[in-house]
């Protein structure tokens, strides 16, 4: 068996296809042995696969845009949230985007895209940043949870299911973010270029496994959430509305691909904040589908392999 480390940012249901490929035997049967390691801070999942301490990983699709900028190799090789999961959601005592002037908004990270998201969320409301509100670092979407039930911070994006039990328990959505931005690459599947071009055989089986957790859980409700309640912690209730959503609005991508408009629409938000400024890269070109295609070939070559 290969021994591989896949590191991602929390006990969230970002990370279903991964769990799935795990618990279904999916990287077994392509003899590989992966770890799952999770962190709470987003950066630091980048910086695993920078260093090679992770071979790949669920990271925030913007750090990918940044390390390329700088002269870095991580590049993009499959989608994970390729359309936004999230309400914004606020305390108890906050009703309307008037309410936030003055307040904290928590953000994973003041230079992530979804920061320039909650920027023009925000400024489409007549509230600018730095002026009106304040934005802190806190992390990702369970630590923004924490933070909002104890008045730490005044909204943040939660992601389903979090946003349901939030809505649940008296706080309130100001908004729903993919009714105003459909497409924006929040998470994908990252690799550093060199390690993966060294190791293309061990790519071509992971991504067979990717390929094929994502083909299983857009086809198996009632399988996919006894998975999500043991890795997440939530109810069986909101482990089933999640997949409701994820998969009504293809918020997973169905053949595992990361998303060129998607991608696009997140260079484009990022332009509002300063270390995102003057990207000329189109999309396509932080994306390398070689493994995918691969992948997708070989499976549709054998169809008894790809359930």
């Amino acid at each position: 068996m290969t021994k591989l480390t896949f590191t991602a940012v929390s006990r969230n249901y970002f990370n279903l296809p991964i769990w799935i490929a795990k618990h279904r035997g999916l990287f077994e049967d392509e003899g590989l042995d992966v770890a799952i390691e999770l962190y709470e801070g987003v950066d630091e999942v980048t910086n695993r696969l920078r260093d090679g301490r992770a071979q790949l990983g669920y990271g925030i699709t913007e750090h990918v845009v940044l390390d390329s900028g700088s002269g870095g190799f991580l590049e993009i090789v499959g989608g994970n949230v390729n359309r936004l999961p999230f309400s914004l959601v606020a305390g108890k005592n906050i009703r309307t985007f008037e309410d936030l002037r003055g307040k904290t908004v928590g953000v994973s990270s003041i230079e992530a895209g979804s920061s320039s998201l909650v920027i023009k969320l925000l400024a489409a409301r007549g509230l600018e940043y730095p002026r009106d509100y304040r934005m802190r670092a806190v992390g990702p979407i369970l630590a923004r949870w924490e933070l909002l039930q104890s008045g730490q911070i005044d909204a943040g994006l939660q992601g389903a299911p979090l946003n349901y039990i939030a809505i649940d328990q008296g706080f309130y959505s100001l908004c729903e973010p993919r009714q105003e931005v459909p497409d924006f690459q929040f998470t994908s599947l990252n690799v550093d270029r060199r390690w993966a071009a060294a190791n293309r055989d061990v790519m071509r089986r992971f991504m067979r496994a990717f390929v094929r957790a994502h083909h299983w859980f857009f086809a198996n409700r009632a399988g996919t959430t006894p998975i999500a309640m043991a890795e997440t912690g939530v109810s069986r209730d909101y482990a089933e509305r999640a997949w409701d959503e994820y998969t009504d609005d293809a918020i997973f991508p169905p053949d595992g691909d990361a998303s060129d408009a998607a991608v696009q629409a997140l260079i484009d938000i990022s332009a509002l904040i300063r270390a995102a400024r003057d990207r000329v890269k189109p999309a396509a070109d932080y994306i390398n589908r070689d493994y995918l295609h691969t992948a997708q070939r070989e499976l549709a070559a054998s169809p008894a392999s790809g359930a």
